[in-house]
């Protein structure tokens, strides 16, 4: 994979944003959320997803970031278990926990939620 492909796998759109949490459906583990939407975009990526740490629970920024980049890397290291469909879906995984977690916690919970989100969405068709 080239250096720069995983920009079009970012979910960007503000208006594609608020359809997902307006119409999306969620997959929870605590403290991980994911909300996620079947939809249809231009480019050939099959999910794009994004992250989001409250505000509310972490007050510094370095906190967030820190969760945020915990987040991205663990689905990072894990999209693979979402098989390559004709469907494409966004994804937002949202960190509803109020203290700082460490790595393993964040990746064991994240596999957790895309086996059940396979389960539920690619499996039952």
């Amino acid at each position: 994979m080239k250096a720069g492909s995983n920009k079009i796998e970012k979910l960007k759109s503000k208006k594609e944003i608020e359809l997902l949490f307006s119409e999306g459906k969620s997959i929870s583990k605590y403290p991980i959320r994911l909300v996620y939407r079947k939809t249809t975009f231009e480019e050939k990526s099959a999910i794009k997803a994004g992250v989001s740490v409250s505000k509310r629970n972490f007050k510094n920024a370095v906190d967030r970031n820190r969760i945020k980049r915990l987040l991205r890397e663990s689905y990072r290291k894990n999209k693979y278990i979402v098989p390559n469909t004709t469907h494409q879906f966004s994804f937002m995984f949202l960190y509803s926990g109020k203290e700082m977690p460490d790595y393993f916690l964040v990746e064991s919970k994240i596999k957790g939620i895309l086996q059940k989100f396979v389960a539920h969405e690619i499996d039952s068709k």
